[in-house]
């Protein structure tokens, strides 16, 4: 998946390990998933992964059945998708991704963290070029599995990688083969421990030690949101 895509996986890991902040961005996701394609995971394959994504960071059942029945409520109507763009310290650049049920906060909030950092929100658009959106797929690696004779047959649902590490098995590919290939994923009989559209670098760039040190805790204040959803970088 490449040096970027694993740094931030194992940064983003380590900093919602605390429950208190990633059950309600999962919250967040399963409710839009079911007000989006409706409460049964069974006909709703969005729901299905997020309830998925949810159990593998232990989110308890209560909460799930809580979220799903949150999207029919007049609360679930609010909640929308935003995108933010920056410019962070030494030049980092930053696309945000939130969740809101108020835009205003959410602006406010994260030009703050941006503004305070040294850094700069940027127009709408102008990162888009900047980072390649990918279908990203994770579950683990069995025993019985063929992982190149499993890459041939994901070829034709709009495979880009197949990657393995430390029995995880990494599977991307454009954001428009998300269907085609959870659909194949699911007809292998595999069960995916998460999914999720990510925005990786094209032109990844490397930092020092101590300009990483500023880069992070600009991370971190976003990451702390409860309206911020996922951060990428151009990190290499």
């Amino acid at each position: 998946m490449g040096r970027a895509f694993e740094y931030r996986r194992a940064a983003k890991e380590k900093r919602w390990g605390n429950m208190s902040r990633i059950f309600p961005k999962l919250a967040k996701t399963i409710t839009m998933a079911a007000k989006a394609g409706g409460p049964d995971p069974d006909m709703n394959p969005q729901l299905r992964l997020a309830i998925q994504t949810a159990k593998a960071q232990n989110m308890p059942k209560d909460n799930i059945e809580a979220a799903i029945k949150r999207a029919s409520g007049k609360d679930a109507a609010d909640i929308a998708e935003v995108n933010f763009e920056g410019k962070g310290p030494h030049g980092a650049l930053i696309f945000v991704e939130c969740a809101t049920d108020n835009n205003n906060r959410s602006v406010a909030n994260v030009r703050s963290y941006f503004n305070k950092s040294g850094g700069e929100l940027l127009k709408t658009g102008s990162l888009e070029f900047m980072f390649d959106r990918k279908a990203v797929f994770e579950f683990e690696k069995t025993d019985a599995m063929d992982l190149e004779e499993m890459e041939l047959e994901l070829i034709d649902a709009g495979l880009e990688e197949l990657d393995e590490n430390e029995g995880t098995v990494y599977v991307n590919g454009d954001y428009t083969s998300f269907g085609s290939l959870q659909e194949a994923l699911e007809g292998m009989g595999i069960e995916v421990k998460k999914a999720s559209l990510q925005r990786l670098p094209n032109n990844p760039q490397s930092f020092t030690e101590e300009q990483m040190e500023e880069v992070e805790k600009l991370i971190d204040k976003l990451e702390e949101d409860d309206d911020v959803q996922a951060v990428y970088t151009n990190i290499e």
